[in-house]
């Protein structure tokens, strides 16, 4: 663990002080380190940071229909983002890494860098409640939210195809897994793969299209992940 002069040097960065500074301990630990990590404060950072960041975008947005608010959203929070916020605080200075992520270049990962976010967030949560986590989530994202335009994004579909063929790999196969739902009030399960890559992703949402575009951004993330992007 860091020591205390630097761990204070962490909170003064993200502004939030811990009444338990357990939770950001462990925040702070790959599993490459411990099998206590940070991968359960993770799951609870990933859930908070979708709520704050949705519900964000509803109040300033309210002219915005459902399907676009969704592609907002998944524009802020996709893994490339949240690894440049973490660098921007300078989060991997603060990672507890095992030897062999530590000897493959692990804290400039940006897979590890965005789970340890969506960590520090879950253990904000766990410390302070939701407000702490909100104020937190909006101070760090808040260049983001207010710059956002809807029309300077272009739809995950055309996104994915263009990453996949200047990779010289085969274009995506989507499905649809069911349909559920009164006739007025749908919901679809669409399945997005790359049977080359050996890779899917499964989305719902309230049309075909929809969840199309969210299942594609999930293959998105997964691919630059792996540094295709």
């Amino acid at each position: 663990m860091k020591s205390k002069a630097n761990i204070d040097g962490l909170e003064k960065k993200i502004d939030y002080f811990f009444s338990d500074e357990s939770l950001l301990s462990m925040a702070l630990t790959h599993k490459s380190y411990s099998k206590d990590n940070n991968e359960r404060l993770e799951f609870i950072g990933d859930a908070v940071l979708g709520y704050v960041i949705a519900m964000d975008l509803y109040h300033l947005h309210p002219e915005v229909q459902e399907d676009a608010l969704s592609l907002m959203r998944v524009a802020l929070v996709r893994g490339n983002v949240l690894s440049e916020v973490a660098t921007e605080i300078g989060l991997s200075d603060y990672l507890r890494l095992g030897t062999g992520e530590l000897k493959s270049g692990g804290r400039q990962r940006p897979s590890i860098l965005a789970d340890g976010l969506e960590a520090i967030i879950g253990a904000v949560h766990e410390d302070g409640g939701i407000e702490s986590s909100r104020t937190l989530i909006r101070r760090l994202f808040a260049s983001r939210l207010s710059n956002l335009d809807l029309k300077e994004l272009k739809d995950p579909k055309t996104r994915l195809q263009e990453i996949l063929q200047a990779n010289n790999e085969a274009l995506p196969v989507y499905e649809v897994e069911s349909i559920k739902g009164e006739d007025h009030d749908l919901v679809f399960e669409v399945k997005c793969s790359l049977p080359s890559l050996d890779i899917y992703e499964i989305a719902i949402g309230a049309s075909r299209r929809l969840s199309e575009k969210l299942a594609a951004q999930k293959i998105i993330n997964q691919l630059e992940v792996k540094g295709l992007d």
